[in-house]
């Protein structure tokens, strides 16, 4: 299927949460082998709001991802979803989904290497920050590295310098305050 087009404008933003979300997959190096992680992350908080893995890389991990992301977060706003122009997001089995969540879909212009510029610098950070120098043991031991890093630190925890040094919940704690209603 053919790419859809690119609806943000680089740098991303986002006024609130659930406005804009970014995926991509990225593989872990395992003695065993690869282990694939697809994550959803939302722009405003940058928060993992969807993630899924597994030890190949099916069809279906991004759908598992986005499924995870929409019964945690339950958007009420339409929400853009912007990935990379891989035969993943593009297959019409993951189109489909994203239509019937009313999705809006967004995929990166053909050379433009900033456009997932921001799941890319959550991969990043995820394998300068957990991974070790040369591969986990296992992988059921990258698994549940991944979820702790993921669910305990990384949204809970860590803090950004571009959410004014607070963690991914902290900072969306503010909107909550607010009378923010997701």
């Amino acid at each position: 299927m053919l790419a859809a087009p690119n609806r943000l404008a680089w740098p991303f933003t986002s006024p609130a949460p659930d406005r804009v979300w970014v995926g991509d997959i990225t593989h872990i190096p395992t003695r065993e082998g690869w282990l694939y992680l697809a994550a959803v992350l939302d722009v405003c908080s940058r928060r993992i709001v969807g993630w899924a893995m597994a030890s190949q890389q099916p069809r279906d991990l991004a759908e598992h991802a986005l499924d995870m992301a929409l019964v945690q977060r339950r958007p009420a706003h339409d929400v853009v979803l912007h990935h990379d122009p891989g035969s993943q997001y593009t297959s019409a089995r993951y189109r489909a989904k994203v239509e019937a969540a009313s999705i809006v879909l967004s995929m990166s212009r053909p050379g433009m290497c900033y456009d997932n510029a921001m799941a890319e610098s959550f991969f990043s950070t995820l394998k300068l920050e957990l991974v070790p120098d040369k591969a986990f043991a296992s992988r059921e031991a990258a698994r549940l590295s991944v979820f702790d890093y993921i669910e305990t630190f990384y949204n809970r925890t860590r803090m950004h310098s571009a959410l004014d040094y607070q963690s991914p919940v902290q900072y969306e704690e503010r909107f909550n305050h607010l009378g923010y209603v997701p």
